[in-house]
């Protein structure tokens, strides 16, 4: 015998209330409704389903079987009710972000924390790229957006970019380097000791080179190459070595007090740190909440890093 599972929600409402009239406002329907789909069951499985005569209602043994599979159901109804309107407002889902190691390490990961405090049910899955990689997750719909540095977006991409903060590079060293003793230091000084190269295919990668030629450097002493954020880090606070760095990579350490950047002024690299997202993507409301906390995050950053590198760096 087959039965309606509307029938078994609506019995196990009125089992767990006692009431007819309470089961229906318990489900938003009229009670006749509810009278009307209790008769039929029990015409249907010629079976009483309620004790005569007993208030509130107490059911038999088959009503009450019946009335556990119904609870199940109406607890999944509850449920996926529920995740449907957390998705709508953006309380729950999924959100596939990448980004370029060195910001995802240093900024990304704690400010999706904080994100993750605040929407516990949004899960994040994190991955890592360089600019080209990113766009192509992007436009494979691997990932929902990218938070990576970028200098010029072309025409007809089909992306868009939102800033979010400025690039500025600096020589980042060990707190305890020998050059931070100096009043002022100079391009010869530099070129005296050996460097960290950030890993190939990076933006900084390129503004290494770019920087120690423009010092004049004939020949670049790169000791180590190609660690992750954490072994780059490792190793310059226990060298003399030096190498280039985000500005805003060494504020997120500065409490840290293993790393610093030195007082010597470097080019601004022609490009900023944004949120890369496809120009028609769907909207997705957990998604949309995420790249908002993030740009909020860098908004109410953005005065701290820039005060901190007017007093570590000189000239502003």
């Amino acid at each position: 015998m087959k039965l309606d599972e509307r029938h078994l929600i609506q019995l196990a409402a009125v089992v767990q209330t006692g009431s007819v009239t309470e089961g229906a406002e318990m489900l938003g329907m009229t009670q006749p409704a509810v009278s009307r789909t209790l008769s039929s069951l029990e015409k249907r499985l010629g079976e009483p389903l309620f004790q005569k005569g007993q208030r509130p209602l107490l059911p038999t043994p088959l009503a009450q079987a019946l009335a556990d599979q119904g609870m199940v159901m109406l607890s999944a109804s509850r449920k996926a009710s529920e995740t449907v309107r957390n998705f709508q407002e953006g309380k729950a889902g999924t959100v596939r972000v990448g980004g370029t190691p060195f910001f995802m390490d240093a900024l990304i990961s704690s400010m999706t924390a904080e994100f993750q405090n605040s929407y516990p049910e949004i899960r994040v899955d994190q991955s890592y790229g360089y600019v080209r990689d990113l766009r192509e997750a992007i436009h494979a719909d691997r990932i929902d957006l990218a938070i990576c540095p970028i200098d010029i977006l072309g025409e007809g991409s089909g992306l868009v970019f939102d800033e979010i903060l400025p690039g500025r590079n600096v020589v980042a060293c060990s707190a305890l380097h020998p050059l931070l003793g100096n009043r002022r230091t100079g391009a010869q000084e530099l070129l005296e000791y050996p460097w960290i190269a950030p890993p190939p295919g990076s933006p900084l990668y390129a503004d290494l080179h770019s920087i120690l030629l423009s010092l004049g450097a004939t020949e670049i002493k790169v000791r180590y190459s190609g660690g992750s954020l954490a072994s780059v880090i490792n190793y310059m606070t226990r060298t003399n070595a030096l190498t280039v760095l985000p500005h805003s990579v060494v504020f997120a350490y500065r409490k840290e007090r293993t790393m610093t950047a030195l007082p010597f002024q470097i080019p601004h690299p022609d490009r900023a740190l944004g949120i890369l997202r496809p120009a028609d993507a769907p909207y997705l409301p957990a998604v949309d909440k995420y790249a908002q906390h993030v740009a909020k995050s860098f908004e109410n950053l953005r005065h701290l890093i820039k005060r901190h590198e007017d007093a570590v760096v000189w000239g502003g």
